[in-house]
């Protein structure tokens, strides 16, 4: 489904294994791809430890403020997988054994002729009443409850319970963007970007620097929603650009003919 409106969203990562460091995140880049390929605006990460207090505060603050929040991380069997408790006290609904999740692990654990143990049996926990995403990897489903979207934090798992939920998420108007080449540094252009950037300010654009071992040159890239709003902001750039190459030649004239 294809929206006019501007549709936005965070990322929560849980764990921590990721704030030690001895995890290294795959599932933020993964996902930041797909959304603006979706044309949805990734507007905040957070990445927070297995604390349920934690994980509900910035769960609270996030999906009052973004269209969707996807999370990553502590839906295992282990006793630190304690997000589906976070999500549920989030929401104020209980965490119960769900009964089709119940099954679903349960017969998987049958065909590999494996015990469906307690610890096992925790991966069938999720808020009453919450909707599953499909896991075509380890059968344990993710859920959702309203505009969450709780997901394993296994990249293998993580990405095809991406797969399965992004054809029922809205998607907003693709960012279009262009890329142009400066030869100055930031330093020298900070000042009159900024003024291009407020004359444009259905734009964005970004400054990133680059250094080649002698000198500082300038990446700009300019998005926006449309076409004419950016080539108007992209002639303005090149604009600025020319502006500062012909200053520059007549602060230093070349020699005489």
């Amino acid at each position: 489904m294809m929206s006019q409106e501007i549709v936005t969203a965070a990322i929560l990562a849980i764990g921590d294994e990721l704030l030690s460091g001895r995890t290294k995140d795959k599932n933020i880049g993964h996902l930041a791809d797909i959304l603006l390929l979706a044309g949805i605006d990734l507007k905040e990460v957070r990445i927070v430890a297995d604390e349920e207090e934690a994980i509900v505060e910035a769960l609270n603050g996030l999906r009052a403020r973004y269209t969707y929040v996807f999370t990553s991380g502590g839906i295992g069997p282990t006793h630190d997988d304690i997000t589906a408790d976070a999500v549920s006290k989030a929401f104020g609904v209980p965490c119960e054994h769900d009964a089709e999740a119940m099954r679903l692990l349960g017969e998987m654990y049958a065909r590999r002729e494996m015990e469906f143990t307690e610890a096992r049996q925790r991966m069938a926990r999720m808020p009453k009443g919450a909707r599953h995403i499909a896991n075509p990897v380890s059968t344990a489903p993710g859920f959702i409850v309203e505009n969450v979207y709780v997901m394993a934090g296994v990249p293998q798992v993580f990405q095809a319970m991406v797969n399965n939920i992004l054809p029922e998420l809205t998607k907003g108007s693709v960012m279009l963007s262009r890329a142009l080449p400066c030869p100055y540094g930031e330093g020298d252009i900070g000042t009159l970007l900024g003024e291009v950037q407020k004359a444009h300010p259905q734009t964005s654009i970004g400054s990133y620097p680059k250094y080649d071992g002698q000198r500082f040159s300038t990446e700009l890239v300019v998005r926006a929603r449309d076409e004419q709003t950016l080539e108007a902001a992209t002639d303005a750039v090149l604009a600025m650009i020319a502006s500062l190459a012909k200053a520059r030649a007549e602060d230093h004239p070349g020699p005489e003919a």
